[in-house]
């Protein structure tokens, strides 16, 4: 298996989460690819640490649906199984929808305002076709209501099963797609400012609801459709729900 060599040693002080995390990460990112066999030994080498948390971690990256892990045998990337694509993407939009209606009472203007600016962030990376860039502003204007809502065990799922679905957003953003989530986002925002708890999460449970589990049914919307019938970057053509 070929690992990455620029990748410095971890802080010991969160050594458990921050193994979950690179590995999480290599795997969402490709650099671990589906069907790549993972060697606890390897890892712990590359990771600059013992067995044990990498054992851990695997463990939660199988509970997670992204390593297959066979008791006696290897343990594997896996493939972007939709069962579990659907699965993941049911839990996330329903923790999404309960966090935004916890926290649009308490959202302040400088919460409103951070979601505003990366939604500027999430439009320039779209245009100038910057994946990552998109992805990260995403995960912001997605993340405030979360932070807001404060809600330990909610932070807990979507901390599990997020990462199920980033490989199927990363197809989403490569594609035109991604130029349909601009009124979406605009329209989530507009909400919260107005106060709008129910309509507000109604957007945000649609707006991960219909993300297409199938990323060959992932036809690229009309940007200029209306946000009412139009899918977010995490939806396909299918139109939404929300009044």
């Amino acid at each position: 298996m070929p690992i990455p060599r620029s990748v410095p040693a971890i802080d010991r002080r969160l050594l458990r989460d921050d193994v979950y995390g690179r590995l999480r990460d290599a795997i969402v990112d490709g650099s671990l690819a589906p069907g790549e066999q993972l060697r606890d030994l390897e890892l712990a080498a590359w990771l600059g640490v013992s067995r044990t948390p990498v054992r851990e971690a695997l463990l939660r990256l199988a509970e997670a649906g992204l390593v297959v892990a066979r008791p006696g045998s290897s343990t594997t990337v896996s493939s972007l199984d939709l069962r579990d694509v659907r699965g993941a993407r049911d839990v996330v939009a329903a923790m999404h929808q309960v966090a935004v209606r916890e926290a649009v009472p308490g959202l302040t203007e400088d919460d409103l305002a951070a979601m505003r600016a990366a939604e500027r962030e999430f439009r320039a990376a779209i245009e100038s076709g910057d994946v990552e860039a998109a992805l990260r502003a995403d995960d912001v204007l997605h993340g405030v209501p979360v932070r807001i809502a404060a809600n330990r065990a909610l932070s807990a799922v979507l901390d599990q099963f997020t990462p199920v679905l980033r490989r199927a957003e990363r197809l989403r953003f490569a594609s035109l797609g991604g130029r349909a989530s601009f009124a979406r986002h605009e329209e989530l925002i507009r909400l919260c400012a107005a106060g709008d708890a129910e309509g507000a999460a109604a957007v945000a449970f649609d707006t991960w609801a219909t993300l297409p589990a199938d990323a060959d049914a992932d036809a690229d919307p009309d940007p200029d459709a209306d946000p009412g019938t139009d899918a977010d970057t995490h939806t396909d053509t299918a139109p939404a729900t929300e009044e």
